[in-house]
């Protein structure tokens, strides 16, 4: 896969990304925490500021996306990055560290332009059967950052401050755009006339997916994930704390033990992704991750909860590495900015929307009963899921047959 100049390019200036990403938002975070003596108010702003763009601009930057050059794309998005950094900097120098929320909100909007970008790349130049070792290698990227990126993010503001975080990630930022700025120049555009409107390219993504049964399935799957992630994120502190006995600071234990297991999934996935079908390895993901969250819900032992995590963690990628390879695959190169564009807000939606009743639930239910529903709502997702897995072996049967 690396000897593709456009998979190699595109991870690499992806690793500088989101290193910057983790040391900004660990300097954010410890910051603000700081200086306004761990204010829930203010430390809530910096979630909303990183994931209302994902709600505002997710379809719209993925239509923009599908309008626009790819590689130009990525590259002014991460280079306004750095700059938004930048001047972000100036302003904390002078003692207005709101600039810090609002400077996070827009380099997360800029992200929305450019993540559909690089799935609009892959398409266009990475061969059908490797989509989904590269799809794997991606989401390896990201638990890599999991793992590491509190503990860098964390280690640079308390050795060198917040300054010398923000100059440190608009150096990474920009370094991501120049190494993007290597690939060759983008095969011009199709010409778009008066009556291809930003409005009618929105509207027409938007019923491509509704008439589109993979992909309506997948936007079905992906709310049903997104929902039940979104129960269960806010309330891990409590099994900490409930369930297993323990101090809060305890948690960062089972977070790595999640993270770690991750990146060994992702490698694994990456090796055996050319002999397993996307649909029957995001099925099998999600079968093993609802068993995983009702036994951790469940559990009131330490090595028992650690076990289900690493499990867990381990199939995670399954989940993640199924779901975009079935987008690619499913998508014409044409609408695959809009696709992910819109498929993408569908999950963090639900997810938010879960994160807002899960302690409401837990105050009525039971920890064990949110951890249960969450779990029902994964086998939900697959199960919506398995049509597209009987359809799809049908074909393959059929296929030598005929």
């Amino acid at each position: 896969m690396f000897a593709n100049r456009y998979v190699r390019t595109i991870i690499f200036s992806r690793v500088l990304l989101q290193l910057g990403i983790w040391i900004r938002n660990y300097a954010v975070l410890l910051y603000v925490t700081d200086l306004t003596n761990n204010n829930p108010v203010y430390v809530s702003l910096i979630s909303v500021a990183e994931f209302a763009p994902i709600f505002l601009f997710g379809l719209i930057g993925g239509t923009f996306a599908d309008r626009w050059r790819p590689k130009r794309t990525m590259v002014w998005s991460d280079l306004l990055s750095g700059l938004s950094v930048g001047v972000v900097l100036l302003a904390v120098m002078q003692g207005e560290w709101i600039a810090l929320l609002i400077g996070a909100f827009v380099s997360a909007s800029l992200s929305q332009f450019s993540q559909p970008s690089a799935m609009k790349l892959y398409k266009r130049h990475v061969p059908a059967e490797q989509l989904q070792s590269v799809m794997a290698m991606s989401q390896t990227l990201v638990a890599v950052f999991m793992v590491l990126g509190p503990v860098i993010g964390t280690f640079i503001f308390l050795q060198f401050g917040i300054q010398a975080s923000l100059i440190l990630t608009a150096i990474l930022f920009l370094g991501s755009s120049l190494i993007l700025a290597s690939l060759p120049r983008d095969m011009e555009e199709p010409k778009l006339g008066k009556a291809d409107s930003f409005t009618k390219e929105l509207m027409d993504g938007l019923r491509y997916i509704g008439s589109n049964k993979s992909l309506r399935t997948l936007c079905l799957t992906f709310s049903a994930v997104g929902l039940a992630s979104g129960l269960t994120q806010p309330l891990q502190i409590f099994l900490v704390i409930e369930n297993l006995g323990q101090d809060k600071q305890f948690l960062q234990w089972p977070v790595m033990a999640n993270g770690a297991a991750m990146l060994v999934g992702g490698a694994a996935i990456v090796t055996v992704a050319k002999k397993v079908k996307p649909q029957l390895l995001l099925l099998v993901g999600l079968l093993v991750a609802a068993v995983c969250t009702m036994g951790m819900g469940a559990s009131h032992q330490i090595w028992l909860t650690i076990i289900l995590l690493v499990i867990s963690g381990l199939f995670y990628p399954c989940i993640q590495g199924g779901i975009q390879t079935l987008l690619i695959r499913n998508t014409e190169g044409a609408f695959i900015g809009r696709v992910s564009g819109t498929i993408t807000p569908i999950f963090m939606g639900m997810m938010v929307g879960g994160m807002f009743i899960s302690g409401y639930l837990k105050g009525i239910f039971s920890l064990l009963g949110v951890f249960i529903v969450s779990g029902v709502f994964i086998m939900i997702g697959a199960l919506l899921l398995l049509p597209i897995v009987i359809e799809k072996r049908k074909k393959a049967e059929a296929g030598p047959a005929a």
